[in-house]
Order: structure tokens, then C-alpha cells, then sequence
């Protein structure tokens, strides 16, 4: 997926021979020889083996090696269209914009969830957001150093943190001219299931340090209100109490239907509710376990600081 992201970038509709790609890696497998194509004949390729805990330590890492006055942040398992590189461009040139975003396309043959996963992404086109995804940016150099770069003690959310702090400084766009496909899109409900986990432990840790908008509180509550609605329905259960088990069950219920019907709704694409109802199903509870999972370690980190 590594090597389809840099073809996609050799083939932009620009002069490559201006362009510098950059790719940070924790595998010291990777290097040159790994991109040794002829697609790559004109573009300069360096590559820097970083051994940082975080996504945010290697994209720092790269920006320090970047020359370049604008700067483009990839992550390595997406596809840009040839288009990408002036469209970003030409967005930057808009009134006060300071931040650019392509919008996701599916694959030639996506699956349910990953067309979920595109309807989702594209909720909102060409107008002005508070948050940009992490996997295509573009900014001026100026920005990332008047931020500070990417938050190194963030596991996951580093986007989101990145983003509105830039945000601070302009407007972000994320635009329809131009486009990308998620190469590692998930596939199945089990890699859902395991990367939003993961995604989610740094859900609470993210809001420390920037403004807490009120548009983020249902999806920061939504897992924690299922997850305990869940685990009353349990108890209830456990005590011989049928009717308060049918009453938490429902409520642990409502966020699914919820939001599977806004998707559904908003999506303007031939999406089953069903398979939108599977993916919320396995999306909240990964996500309250991710955020349990990441305020325990947070903690634990905590105390042993205090220990020492």
C-alpha cells in the first residue's frame, strides 16, 4: 500500500521534479530499493527510519527533513488522483483558507463497510469544518511551525488536535475537485472491531489542550452511554429484573438507530440500513472500549509518575 501511495504521487498533474516525498517508517526494511520503479525515474525519494511511539513523532520527524515551503502530510495506505496536488493548490489560494482536504472515494469494488465508511467521511463537502481527517493534508510550512506539529503524546486523534489548531489560524477545506481512496480501508467487522479500539484510546486525552466544541459531545458520549446501558441490561438480567433489562436494552439501542437513520438520511447513497446498523454495532462498543482502555492507562501512567 506503501509503494501504490508514492505511484499515486509520481503521477500527480504537476512537475514532479518540485515535488519531495518523504517517507518516514518504523520498518528498516523499507528504503530506496523498495521504490526502485520506473514510475519513480523524477521524484526525489528520501527515506527516514523513525523509532517514535506515535504518529505524531514520525510526521514531525519527516516535517524537520521537509525543504519545501508547502507540506503535505499522507498517510501510507491511500491513493490520490492526479488532480490532487493543484486542486490543494488552488483551495489555498481561497480567502483566508490555511488547510486543504481531498474527499474519499470507495475502491473499484468496495465493500458495505467501506462504502459506509465513505458516506461517513463525506457527510460534509466543500465548506468550511473545525477538524480535517489526518490520511491527506495540505498547509503552508509557516502553519505547522506557528502549532507546534503534530501532539507526540497522543496515541490516536493526532488529526484532530493538529487540525484545530491550525483552524485557529484560518479556514480548512475539505473539497470535492479532488479525491482519494482509503487502500486500507477496513474490510471486515472483526478489523473494525480491533482498529476502533485502538482509534479510541486517546478519545479523552485529545480534548486536554484545545477547545472543546459542543458538536463532539455525542460522539464522545454515545459509546460511554452504550456501554453502560449495556452492562445495566446485564445486571438487570443477573437480578431477575426482566423489564429493566428490556429498558436498558432499548436505550443502549437508541445511539444505533440514531445515527444509522441520520447516515441513512444524509448520506444521499444507496446505503442498507442494515449493514449501516451492523457497523454502529460494532463501532460504539469498540470505541467505548478504545476511550476505557486509554483514560486506564492514562491513569496507570499517572500513578506510577506520582510513585516515583
Amino acid at each position: 500500500m506503501l509503494v501504490e501511495t508514492v505511484v499515486s504521487i509520481a503521477q500527480q498533474d504537476y512537475d514532479i521534479q518540485r515535488i519531495e516525498v518523504i517517507v518516514v517508517s518504523q520498518n528498516t526494511d523499507i528504503n530506496l530499493q523498495t521504490f526502485n520503479d520506473i514510475a519513480f525515474k523524477n521524484l526525489k525519494i528520501i527515506v527516514a527510519h523513525h523509532s517514535g511511539d506515535t504518529i505524531s513523532a514520525m510526521r514531525n520527524h519527516g516535517f524537520t527533513l521537509a525543504q519545501g515551503n508547502y507540506i503535505a502530510f499522507i498517510d501510507a495506505d491511500v491513493e490520490l488522483s492526479a488532480n490532487w496536488l493543484q486542486v490543494m493548490f488552488l483551495t489555498l489560494k481561497q480567502d483566508n483558507v490555511v488547510m486543504s482536504s481531498a474527499m474519499q472515494i470507495a475502491g473499484s469494488q468496495p465493500t458495505a463497510l467501506e462504502s459506509i465508511r465513505v458516506a461517513l467521511s463525506n457527510v460534509h463537502i466543500d465548506c468550511d469544518l473545525q477538524f480535517l481527517p489526518g490520511r491527506n493534508l495540505f498547509l503552508a510550512r509557516q502553519y505547522v511551525k506557528m502549532v507546534g506539529g503534530f501532539p507526540e503524546h497522543l496515541i490516536t486523534c493526532e488529526d484532530y488536535y493538529f487540525t484545530q489548531k491550525v483552524a485557529e489560524h484560518g479556514r480548512l477545506r475539505y473539497v470535492s475537485g479532488a479525491e482519494y481512496v482509503h487502500i486500507g480501508e477496513d474490510k471486515d467487522f472483526t478489523t473494525l472491531w480491533e482498529k476502533e479500539i485502538w482509534r479510541g484510546q486517546s478519545n479523552l486525552q485529545s480534548l486536554s489542550g484545545r477547545k472543546f466544541t459542543l458538536s463532539e459531545v455525542p460522539s464522545l458520549l454515545s459509546p460511554i452511554g452504550l456501554a453502560f446501558c449495556l452492562l445495566a441490561a446485564v445486571v438487570s438480567g443477573l437480578i431477575g429484573q426482566p423489564a429493566w433489562l428490556f429498558f436498558w436494552f432499548v436505550c443502549a439501542c437508541l445511539p444505533i438507530l440514531i445515527y444509522s437513520l441520520r447516515l441513512k438520511l444524509g448520506s444521499g447513497k444507496k446505503l442498507s440500513m442494515v449493514s449501516i446498523m451492523q457497523f454502529y454495532s460494532v463501532y460504539f462498543p469498540a470505541r467505548a472500549v478504545g476511550t476505557l482502555t486509554g483514560l486506564f492507562k492514562k491513569l496507570g501512567a499517572g500513578k506510577r509518575a506520582n510513585a516515583n
